[in-house]
């Protein structure tokens, strides 16, 4: 009963019995398709036949030994996951917060490394990290922050996009040890930062001996167009966090690192019981599998195109459309007023989208669907905002 629940979400009203591909399917049978992907999660649809297939024989196998004894497939998820990202050794646990938790320990670990008292990690407004504490410290949104203090000290908050403002903070010589970012602000309303950007992070870092770590859980798994979204700058992280598609449903994050950064963590420092279990592992394969057989990080370059050119030429022009921007297919509509409403509106229509930072309608499609859907997705999401703005 919904009552049992702590009311920890405004939930639409309606539940969801099955799946298949990019559509899921209430109790009466009536089909929604999704262009929301459970917040970016089920990158390959719902009820893909190769995940299922590969869960289910693993259920049947070994589900569970804890991180106290190898396990062969998360030591080849981690050889698989460091190759595709330019990286040396992998963390397994539950979540994104979770990986941006051992994230900020590496930071602190690196921090007691130069003997460093008072580390600062410099974050960014308007970013979103986890509702941990930590990552709620590390989070540049206030309305999220509030009512938990004390918070975790150590985070140092500046503008997003702006290079100057990391330049202050350099000048400032203060102990400072990483800046942690998302290569893309998803919960933030996907705010896509300029070219060169992470370029000139890296640049800043590497001057000053600094860790560069990027939040890549919603970006990350071919979402933008590449494999990861730092891969369009051609530049490499220290540190960069994984989760939502990782398991296409299946809870599952990971901690990239390279270099110095790679063997902060060691025996007793850090460790997730279920993080990396065979299960686990085992989709998460599946999931990197399936992508790359798929050719899916050029699939959503192209599909990303294909909507930003339409949206672009039929909303475009209107005054209430205050900017249309996408990376991949990772898609938003900022418009001038708060329009939450639409996310009812658009469920009238069997249509499931999101909107973030009060005035941005977030898409986020599964990287399977289909050229159809996605027209059907640009004309209802296009219908609806010509109302809107009226």
């Amino acid at each position: 009963m919904p009552e049992a629940i702590m009311t920890t979400y405004k939930r639409l009203d309606v539940a969801f019995e099955t799946g298949q591909g990019a559509w899921l399917i209430d109790g009466q049978g009536t089909r929604y398709l999704d262009a929301l992907s459970g917040i970016a999660v089920c990158g390959l649809g719902h009820a893909h036949p190769g995940i299922a297939d590969v869960v289910a024989q693993q259920a049947r196998r070994l589900v569970h030994t804890s991180n106290l004894y190898r396990i062969p497939l998360q030591e080849k998820l981690a050889r698989s996951l460091a190759g595709l990202a330019g990286m040396d050794r992998v963390f397994f646990c539950n979540s994104g917060a979770e990986a941006n938790e051992a994230a900020i320990k590496i930071c602190r670990k690196f921090a007691a490394h130069k003997q460093l008292s008072d580390p600062l990690i410099v974050v960014m407004e308007g970013s979103f990290h986890g509702r941990t504490m930590a990552t709620l410290s590390a989070t540049g949104k206030p309305e999220v922050r509030a009512g938990f203090s004390p918070l975790l000290p150590g985070f140092q908050y500046i503008p997003y996009n702006d290079v100057s403002a990391l330049e202050q903070v350099e000048a400032g010589r203060g102990q400072v040890v990483a800046v942690m970012l998302e290569a893309v602000q998803g919960e933030g309303g996907v705010v896509i930062p300029d070219p060169g950007y992470l370029q000139a992070l890296r640049r800043i870092c590497d001057r000053n001996g600094w860790l560069l770590i990027l939040d890549e859980v919603q970006t990350g798994l071919c979402r933008t167009g590449a494999w990861f979204a730092y891969q369009h700058e051609g530049i490499r992280p220290d540190v960069v966090t994984l989760a939502k598609s990782l398991g296409n449903g299946l809870p599952v994050g990971a901690c990239l690192a390279s270099g110095t950064a790679a063997g902060m963590l060691q025996p007793g420092s850090h460790g997730s019981t279920f993080g990396g279990n065979p299960l686990a592992s085992a989709a998460a394969l599946a999931v990197t599998e399936i992508m790359s057989a798929g050719n899916l990080a050029e699939r959503a370059a192209e599909f990303g195109r294909i909507m930003l050119d339409r949206f672009r030429a039929e909303l475009g022009d209107l005054d209430e459309v205050v900017e249309i921007r996408g990376k991949g297919l990772m898609i938003g509509i900022e418009l001038s007023r708060d329009c939450a409403g639409l996310v009812d509106q658009a469920l009238e229509q069997r249509l499931l989208i999101n909107v973030t930072a009060g005035k941005v309608v977030r898409l986020l499609p599964p990287l399977v669907i289909s050229e159809e859907e996605l027209h059907h997705i640009v004309d209802t999401v296009c219908l609806l905002v010509k109302k809107f703005a009226g």
